[in-house]
């Protein structure tokens, strides 16, 4: 089984024009085994464990040496690390060293790279405080993207920096300049750039998944080198200083709203100074490749379990389902805006997405749906007959509804009980359970245990039929029977 970046290497040479045979030659693979992996990418893959070092979390301090100076000796980083805390041998230093001296240059003046048009789109994050939903503040980030020879750009505004959001930014950057181009610039993102040893770059797999349904090629800039995306650069520095400033927002929406105004409007139809053109006037004459007919979906996904609350919890909310989903895994799938719930390919529930916290987010037919169920799970003869024990008998079922105890599982070894103990202790207990807030028959069976003893239980007679043996009638109520005969001595007095 081959990695990820085997496969995206192949489709690249491939989308390069290259045949079976010479890739197959250049990547040392079988040509069965390209031709495999031409018409499925998608295979079951196994993941290989790469080992920490003990350098690893001094990489970056070792950097910065080499910043202030490249031809620093092992012995004496060495020294400046055991400072730190560092524990480990000479040995895999120099080795770190070797590999990565020369790659780190101090103050090397560098030459203005112009790109060929529709070559290259150069993308990077930048942070902008929060926004406040109702005293919930999420962070905000902007994702922007420039098309490198037109200096087009496009910005999108997200809660998130997860791998869903960079995928589903630059789908609609995509669609934004019309096309998609041969290379991308990125900086040394974890959703784009796993690790790197000096030259030797691996990047995000899924990253790669998603560049390849676009035959795009991923470049990585080196560490701490911002001259080699210098354009994307200036574009989060005039997105900061142009549209920011003396703005206010409602919520996240409002904020692309208002970015997308300014990109038609102001960043994209000024004269650029070193083009001296306008973005959108480059851009247009720019012959982008096509997007491909079917698109990924870029929301992001998730199995979720539904709660007795016939709810999912998401992103710190909770969403309703139908109730008769209570207790399957479905799926979530969420962007921006709306939350939709799956159990297999069916939708089974769409909502707005909420980025406030702590939140039920409800659809009313879902709440009518529970409330059939709850009057259909009342008129069943079982209940029916444990509510005819009295008033107790029905605050308590109210308690166990209110609490999200199963229902029919408690009513019938409430009976059993009843049967055992008789009517009145049954009562009994239930009174003391519901002064403590003790709601399920193990309670009640607990309380009898205790304090009461069971009366001489005699089974019923065990019919045939076994659906006769199992009817349940309810218990008489003898307080109508004594009002009765209250008021007939009453007539009868009154007659003499």
């Amino acid at each position: 089984m081959i990695d990820r970046r085997t496969i995206f290497e192949i489709h690249r040479l491939k989308n390069s024009r290259w045949s079976d045979r010479q890739i197959a030659k250049e990547l040392h693979l079988g040509r069965n085994t390209v031709k495999k992996y031409l018409e499925n990418p998608e295979q079951t893959f196994s993941e290989k464990i790469s080992r920490p070092s003990k350098l690893d979390p001094y990489r970056e301090l070792i950097d910065q040496f080499l910043q202030q100076d490249p031809r620093v000796k092992a012995p004496v980083v060495l020294q400046h690390l055991q400072k730190q805390g560092f524990d480990g041998k000479i040995t895999i230093l120099r080795d770190y060293l070797q590999n990565t001296r020369g790659q780190i240059k101090y103050r090397e003046p560098f030459i203005r790279f112009e790109s060929p048009p529709g070559k290259q789109m150069q993308i990077d994050w930048g942070h902008f405080g929060s926004l406040s939903y109702e005293g919930t503040r999420r962070k905000l980030y902007a994702l922007a993207v420039v098309e490198s020879y037109s200096r087009n750009c496009y910005v999108e505004f997200t809660h998130s920096q997860k791998q869903e959001a960079l995928h589903q930014g630059l789908l609609n950057a995509f669609k934004f300049f019309g096309g998609t181009p041969d290379e991308m610039v990125v900086d040394n993102m974890l959703s784009a750039v796993i690790e790197r040893q000096g030259s030797l770059i691996r990047f995000n797999e899924a990253f790669l998944d998603f560049l390849r349904v676009f035959k795009i090629v991923p470049i990585a800039c080196n560490v701490r080198s911002p001259h080699e995306k210098g354009k994307i650069e200036n574009i989060i520095k005039y997105l900061r200083y142009n549209f920011w400033p003396l703005r206010s927002f409602a919520d996240l929406q409002d904020v692309q709203r208002q970015v997308l105004q300014w990109l038609n409007t102001v960043a994209n139809i000024r004269i650029h100074k070193t083009t001296g053109q306008r973005p959108t006037d480059r851009l247009a004459s720019l012959s982008l490749r096509a997007l491909p007919e079917l698109l990924p979906d870029c929301r992001e996904t998730c199995q979720l379990l539904v709660h007795t609350d016939f709810a999912v919890r998401f992103d710190a909310n909770a969403y309703t389902t139908p109730p008769w989903c209570i207790g399957k895994k479905l799926t979530l799938k969420a962007d921006k805006t709306t939350v939709t719930i799956y159990q297999h390919q069916k939708i089974v529930a769409t909502h707005s997405r909420s980025w406030r916290r702590n939140q039920r987010i409800e659809n009313p037919s879902h709440q009518e749906q529970v409330k059939k169920m709850k009057k259909k799970l009342w008129q069943d003869k079982l209940i029916a007959a444990f509510s005819s024990l009295g008033q107790e008998a029905r605050d308590y079922l109210e308690a166990l509804a209110e609490a999200r105890q199963p229902i029919k599982k408690n009513v019938s070894r409430l009976l059993c009980l009843k049967d055992e103990y008789g009517a009145p202790c049954v009562i009994q207990a239930i009174k003391k359970a519901l002064e403590h807030k003790a709601y399920g028959a193990d309670y009640i069976r607990n309380i009898l245990l205790q304090k009461m003893r069971p009366k001489n239980y005699h089974p019923p007679v065990k019919l045939k039929n076994q659906s006769l043996t199992l009817i349940r009638l309810p218990e008489p109520s003898l307080a109508e029977y004594d009002a009765y005969i209250l008021k007939r001595s009453n007539n009868d007095d009154n007659d003499n």
